[in-house]
């Protein structure tokens, strides 16, 4: 199963859009702050968008602040991370993951990514493909999950100008 992972998008998503055409994915994974380009990217590339709110989401009351998912016999805890203070510490995360006995927690809100096993469980944070911060490399990640789980980290490409002749 191949899921992209988005987060921190704030509007500007058009070469999100271009990174991600022609990319098989199963589906995509948006973690919060501003949700309703989930609703443009899932229209432009045809494939199921799942989402959470963030911080900058509080008026999306149809959306919910977490998910846990099964995908592939594994469960995925899905969060923007901001309610668990992600900027600052990991500890209030790791707690919920023990608690919900996730196997790959996603998180955004801090806008730098981050892919590393803490305790035999996945944390992933996408980065931000619009604004990041603490590296000039806008990103997204993807994860390949079958028998194993394999996490990236994907700069976003500058799209080339067509040229027409």
């Amino acid at each position: 199963m191949k899921i992209a992972v988005i987060s921190d998008t704030h509007r500007c998503i058009e070469k999100l859009i271009n990174n991600l055409e022609n990319k098989k994915l199963d589906i995509i994974i948006h973690l919060g702050d501003y949700i309703k380009d989930a609703e443009v990217i899932e229209d432009e590339l045809g494939v199921e968008i799942i989402k959470v709110k963030g911080n900058c989401d509080i008026r999306e009351n149809d959306a919910q602040d977490e998910i846990i998912l099964n995908l592939k016999d594994r469960k995925v805890l899905l969060t923007h991370g901001h309610k668990y203070n992600v900027k600052f510490t990991f500890e209030n995360l790791c707690y919920r993951a023990e608690e919900t006995e996730a196997d790959i927690v996603l998180f955004g809100h801090t806008h730098r990514p981050f892919n590393q096993k803490i305790d035999d469980i996945l944390f992933f944070n996408p980065g931000s493909p619009t604004n990041p911060r603490n590296t000039k490399d806008k990103t997204y990640g993807i994860i390949d999950i079958d028998e194993n789980i394999k996490a990236e980290i994907i700069k976003l490409k500058k799209k080339h100008p067509r040229v027409f002749f």
